[in-house]
């Protein structure tokens, strides 16, 4: 579930492993330069963690955001 913390959108995904969360951030780059909006993130082991903003727009949460989140919750199905 996404939160809106700090002009973000947040999201914190634990996968089963470093493998699974490696190939899923690998889904969202590809996503991510389609769209030329690139997530801040962390991945440790198992564990990505996610702020969207745009920084265009002065480091606030634009559709840009909103449209990235529902792209990356797409492709948790």
């Amino acid at each position: 579930m996404w939160q809106e913390l700090n002009n973000t959108l947040y999201r914190k995904l634990v996968f089963k492993d470093f493998s699974e969360a490696f190939a899923f951030m690998t889904r969202v780059a590809i996503e991510s330069e389609k769209m030329g909006h690139h997530p801040l993130w962390t991945n440790v082991y198992n564990t990505v963690e996610i702020w969207l903003n745009t920084h265009d727009a002065g480091n606030v949460v634009t559709e840009k955001d909103k449209e990235l989140a529902n792209k990356i919750d797409a492709l948790l199905s």
